[in-house]
């Protein structure tokens, strides 16, 4: 769980990030999963762009990936979520 600080400092950081993974019309699949993971592993904090679709899936759909990854969901602006991934070392 991160910091209410803590959250706040990574969207700011996240403010002027590019999407690194976008999701396609297929969904959530184990290929895009692990492009997740190869980005999380290399940058920590990355954005991903959810495909068009019904709104009220979005944050279950980005809860998915954030639990299946071990990753905590610092925020969403409309298709875009914002994940937060410590690096191990």
């Amino acid at each position: 769980m991160l910091s209410t600080n803590f959250r706040r400092e990574l969207k700011a950081k996240a403010h002027s990030l590019k999407p690194v993974v976008i999701i396609g019309q297929r969904g959530v699949t184990d290929s895009v999963l692990a492009s997740i993971t190869e980005a999380l592993d290399a940058h920590e904090l990355i954005k991903i762009r959810l495909p068009v679709g019904d709104r009220q899936e979005q944050p279950a759909q980005i809860e998915h990936i954030a639990s299946s990854l071990g990753a905590d969901v610092v925020g969403s602006i409309g298709r875009i979520a914002i994940l937060y991934r410590k690096a191990i070392k």
